[in-house]
């Protein structure tokens, strides 16, 4: 079965059991917590800049039918708080590997979603023009990752022509994957050794994030197709994805190898996707409120009863359950969308976080691309606690093994922080702006001299 997420198992320092530390599950071949796309600049004052399309607004009580109206120009801080939430919440699931998070908070089908809505909005403009911009936003960052990943493969010795798991030379072509994801990058499942700087399987660790990648891009180049079959059978469109989970994601058909992956993949979040595109379009909006939650309601209990029959190696982890997944995601999303405020700003005591939500969402292929290499970069450093003289007590030990995953968990922070000032200018070299080392949005309105067509190009 295809598993989508897992927490990065770091080598526990000495003194440490291993069950101390969340152990990884193995990486499908690419597989699930785009939400990842690139996204316009975030600010709290951003430029005005038209809509295409209608979205939903909220209806004065549970009987009414929502009318579709016209956003008003701007960014909408209530899909920067999501998709920030989602990022959030992927550091802390491949940090600690709770599976109830996956029930909490279904980070990949909101993120699929919200990606879903900005495509649909971007293909007022021709397709091709389109899709050739996403994979200018989307490849400079992955080939920094990838140039840094590789060479730290390379350094250690793996030879993928070599590689018995890597199909000889076609280990060798696979290699471009890492330059345009279209399928499931290679990478030795065990460099180095135990008693090394990081763990054997750190390649397969940090590598595991291409997944998101890969069934991204694939979602960019099927939208064109995709928003035309919406717009003219939109509830055959918007079903598909389930009906096909039924069947690809439960065993009935099985394909295997990387293209059952890919599939898996491609139906679990393509109903998330599809949702994106009827929140844009303004048919989500249309359907009464209480049917909506009803019927929402009624598809994440049937996710939850399915689940508890086929529970994977990690219990409640909707992850390793893709009809599980993609049901209880799609009702989750719903609910989201359908109550979505639409902000200009955010209100009350979230204002305190807009500096933070703007720059998440101004890096947010970097903080995604480096998080699980960050997380195992935080071992090593804390092994270095243990050598402190007055740290040397059997109390100080002991308080340092009890604490050591939530010192992970402090620590990777300021070391995500650093990825961004060393690598998140790609994302505006990118996207055809200025490089900035930490725009998160402090400076207000920023005079640019290209035009409001300019400005659109860029979504």
């Amino acid at each position: 079965m295809t598993t989508h997420e897992y927490p990065v198992g770091a080598t526990p320092p000495l003194g440490i059991p291993k069950a101390a530390v969340p152990r990884p599950r193995p990486y499908p071949g690419a597989a699930s917590d785009d939400w990842l796309r690139p996204q316009p600049e975030a600010g709290p004052d951003p430029a005005p800049r038209p809509e295409t399309g209608p979205v939903a607004t909220t209806g004065t009580g549970p009987d009414s039918a929502q009318q579709s109206a016209p956003r008003r120009p701007g960014r909408d801080r209530y899909l920067d708080l999501l998709r920030s939430i989602a990022l959030v919440r992927v550091v802390v699931y491949h940090l600690f590997g709770w599976a109830w998070l996956s029930v909490l908070f279904p980070s990949m089908g909101v993120m699929f979603a919200l990606a879903g809505s900005l495509m649909a909005r971007s293909l007022s403009r021709p397709p091709l023009s389109v899709i050739r911009g996403r994979l200018r936003r989307l490849l400079p960052p992955l080939w920094a990752f990838s140039a840094v990943a590789l060479t730290m493969m390379f350094a250690g010795g793996w030879n993928p022509v070599k590689d018995p798991d890597q199909g000889g030379t076609w280990g060798l072509i696979d290699l471009l994957n890492y330059i345009v994801p279209i399928g499931a990058p290679p990478f030795p499942w065990h460099l180095g050794s135990e008693s090394g700087l990081l763990e054997s399987d750190w390649a397969d660790q940090g590598a595991g994030v291409l997944w998101y990648l890969r069934a991204y891009l694939w979602f960019v180049v099927a939208s064109p197709l995709l928003l035309w079959a919406f717009r003219r059978v939109p509830w055959a469109t918007l079903l598909a994805p389930l009906a096909l989970t039924a069947v690809v994601g439960t065993g009935l058909v099985t394909i295997p190898g990387e293209t059952g992956n890919a599939i898996t993949d491609f139906t679990v979040y393509g109903g998330c996707w599809v949702l994106g595109f009827a929140h844009h379009e303004g048919m989500l909006a249309k359907v009464p409120r209480y049917i909506a939650v009803s019927c929402s309601t009624l598809l994440m209990a049937f996710a939850l009863w399915w689940a508890s029959g086929h529970l994977g190696p990690d219990g409640w982890d909707l992850n390793d359950i893709p009809l599980a997944d993609a049901m209880w995601s799609f009702g989750f999303v719903v609910i989201l969308l359908h109550y979505s405020p639409s902000w200009q700003q955010l209100p009350g005591r979230l204002t305190k976080w807009d500096k933070l939500i703007t720059l998440s969402n101004n890096r947010a292929v970097t903080i995604y691309l480096w998080h699980n290499m960050l997380i195992m970069a935080t071992v090593p450093i804390l092994d270095q606690a243990y050598n402190l003289p007055f740290l040397q007590s059997d109390l100080a030990v002991a308080t340092l093994d009890k604490t050591y995953t939530l010192m992970m968990f402090v620590l990777v922070w300021p070391l995500i922080g650093l990825a961004i000032l060393a690598f998140g200018w790609i994302e505006d070299i990118a996207a055809k702006r200025g490089p900035r080392l930490w725009p998160n949005g402090s400076g207000g309105r920023r005079s640019n001299s290209r035009s409001t067509r300019g400005r659109r190009a860029k979504v």
